[in-house]
């Protein structure tokens, strides 16, 4: 089950003036990560918890047999199959319940095992705050979550419904997918630019400029689509169709900080290999083409 209320807008919160998630339309689902079952701080690009107690990460790929239409359609365009154990991250949904309430927990075990959505059980039983979007907690991977949830999760055969305790309360999750971590990382402009001379990348590489026309009348490299960010309503729902997300994509924008958004944004959408022009077109104009005008 996938409630109204799972539809937000960026899967990201970003230090910038312009944060994505004021362009981003409702239909791209929200990754939160509240901090308490962490065991490691949140990296700068994550989203601010916005709740304290609990394991709540989310993003809403299921791939589940008991699953909603939606939930399976979504989870299609993620799962990769088995993975190694290095690099690897599962997709988890669980319901929480408090440590004296195992009776309950039991009881819940049975109903999803006889056939009901974990998901709709999360929504009406869970304390966690995840409830809202039926227990989803996303894609996660090792170190991220504390000891005992994070030993249940992954040692969990697919689709399995798994109880742990943790320090706050009763888990019973259940592991929908899994696949081989995804890379994003920061290319400088001399490096892309060397890469460009090769006449075998540029039919590989997918190359992105999400800056706006205007800008791009004023300076562009011609072996980049552009994609502006404030239509991402016209592209973004299709960005797996016209891309291919197992081919390496670059990004970039004038400084570098609205293309980390969208590569971040990328890497949500199962997009494995993700590089952001450092500094942008600036940095490349400045650094390796002199030609090319700064704004």
């Amino acid at each position: 089950m996938l409630r109204a209320s799972s539809l937000h807008l960026s899967p990201f919160v970003f230090r910038s003036p312009s944060p994505i998630s004021a362009l981003l339309p409702a239909l791209i689902l929200r990754e939160t990560f509240p901090s308490s079952l962490l065991r490691i701080p949140q990296p700068l690009f994550h989203q601010r918890a916005t709740h304290s107690s609990s394991v709540c990460r989310h993003n809403y790929c299921l791939s589940s047999s008991k699953l909603s239409p939606m939930a399976l359609k979504v989870a299609a365009s993620f799962s990769s199959g088995s993975s190694s154990e290095a690099g690897r991250e599962i997709l988890v949904q669980h319901l929480l319940v408090k440590e004296d309430d195992q009776k309950l927990l039991l009881e819940l075990q049975k109903r999803a095992a006889n056939g009901e959505d974990l998901s709709d059980l999360a929504v009406e039983y869970s304390i966690c705050p995840s409830k809202e979007e039926g227990g989803m907690l996303g894609w996660v991977r090792k170190g991220q979550m504390v000891p005992e949830f994070e030993e249940a999760a992954f040692s969990s055969p697919l689709n399995k419904l798994v109880r742990c305790k943790t320090k706050f309360g009763w888990h019973l999750l259940q592991v929908l997918s899994e696949r081989e971590e995804s890379v994003l990382e920061q290319i400088q402009p001399n490096v892309l630019h060397e890469k460009m001379q090769n006449p075998s990348f540029l039919e590989e590489a997918q190359l992105i400029d999400v800056r706006e026309p205007d800008e791009v009348a004023i300076a562009s490299l011609p072996e980049f689509e552009v994609l502006p960010l404030r239509q991402f309503g016209n592209w973004g729902p299709e960005i797996t169709t016209k891309f291919d997300p197992q081919k390496d994509t670059y990004v970039m924008c004038h400084h570098g900080m609205r293309s980390m958004q969208v590569a971040q944004w990328l890497q949500t959408q199962g997009f494995r290999r993700v590089y952001n022009v450092s500094g942008g077109i600036h940095q490349y104009a400045v650094k390796v083409d002199p030609s090319i005008p700064t704004y």
